[in-house]
């Protein structure tokens, strides 16, 4: 079996074009581990060494591919920058807060279909139910769903009477949560068919022209994947933490993992990885317990990357039609399983950021 210090000999085979020093000496790549048939390496260039970066990814990819126990290379980037380097060399963008707002959670999944959604609607609900002021932001701009969540498709938001720039949309109020989405602003079915710009553009609204009301916490739940609308948001405001959301399948394993790579690249604190339909429990015999999707998958992508499992999430009938009648089952069925869940969870956020 392949071994971190076997891993580590072989990398050290790659040198630096100029210096002529190993990419491990050099700590270009660092924190090798090995968990098989899968090896996972930060990637950790200097600015002057971009030009390398290519050729350098592609060795140690055929390198670690040369064992025969290993079949899957993860490439993390390293988002701690040189402190030599001054702030305009590293184009590191200006945070700005959002008024009103204490911490922001964000809520992401590497794929469409994990339930990321029905995890940030719960969050939002059960910090409510804790006594905090709590905001929702529907970020899943191509897919927004919470309204129907919340029960408020149904509803517009209204804007304050300041004019031009004062001007300032008033969240809708559900459940004592201040949730805006764009699925208030446009026809139910309409696509969203928006590039880069657009997308950065209604995000940077929802926060800034928004009147939040004294949060304790702004929930954000991000669009599935890796794109604009993640890096808009890691770019213009402090994430206090931002959540992974995976199911126990490989192939949810392996898009959370670029994901969790994304936010690391990015300077986002990552607060730990929530599992969701992790078994299933039949309504008629709530003792038993079913892995419909496998088992392990948040444990292991937790262990990978040093993060702690927050939560793992079943699936229960009630789950979905409550959610379907936009009631969240936090709040209409507070005794199931699901439920005791997300009130852990919310604890566990509540305990880190509120004194």
């Amino acid at each position: 079996m392949t071994t971190i210090e076997d891993a580590n000999y072989a990398l050290s085979k790659i040198l630096d074009a100029g210096s002529k020093k190993n990419v491990i000496e050099l700590a270009w790549i660092k924190n090798v581990r090995v968990i098989i048939p899968r090896a996972i390496v930060t990637l950790s260039l200097p600015s002057f060494a971009n030009s390398q970066r290519e050729r350098i990814v592609n060795d140690v990819r055929k390198t670690l591919l040369d064992f025969e126990d290993i079949n899957d290379v993860q490439i993390e980037l390293d988002n701690k920058l040189s402190q030599s380097e001054s702030s305009s060399e590293r184009n590191v963008p200006d945070l700005k807060n959002v008024k009103g707002v204490k911490h922001i959670i964000a809520v992401s999944s590497g794929k469409g279909g994990v339930g990321k959604s029905t995890i940030a609607v719960n969050i939002a609900c059960s910090l409510a139910k804790l006594g905090l002021k709590t905001g929702l932001l529907d970020a899943d701009i191509y897919g927004p769903n919470t309204p129907s969540m919340l029960g408020v498709s149904e509803e517009n938001p209204k804007v304050t009477d300041s004019g031009g720039n004062e001007q300032r949309l008033i969240p809708i109020n559900k459940y004592g949560i201040s949730l805006v989405s764009m699925g208030f602003l446009i026809e139910e079915g309409q696509p969203v068919i928006w590039r880069g710009p657009m997308l950065n553009s209604i995000i940077r609204q929802f926060l800034y022209q928004v009147e939040w009301n004294n949060l304790d916490f702004l929930v954000i739940d991000l669009p599935p994947g890796t794109g604009d609308a993640q890096i808009s948001l890691a770019q213009s405001v402090p994430i206090s933490g931002a959540i992974v959301v995976t199911t126990p399948q490989q192939v949810s394993l392996q898009d959370s993992r670029r994901g969790l790579a994304m936010f690391r690249q990015l300077g986002v604190p990552l607060l730990g990885i929530v599992e969701n339909m992790s078994v299933f429990i039949p309504p008629d015999m709530p003792n038993k317990k079913y892995e419909i999707f496998g088992k392990g998958g948040g444990k292991i992508l937790a262990e990978e990357n040093n993060l702690q499992l927050l939560a793992q999430i079943p699936i229960e009938i009630p789950l979905v039609d409550e959610s379907n009648k936009g009631i969240p089952i936090s709040l209409s069925q507070p005794n199931k399983e699901s439920s005791m869940k997300f009130k852990k969870l919310a604890q566990l956020i509540k305990n880190k950021f509120v004194n």
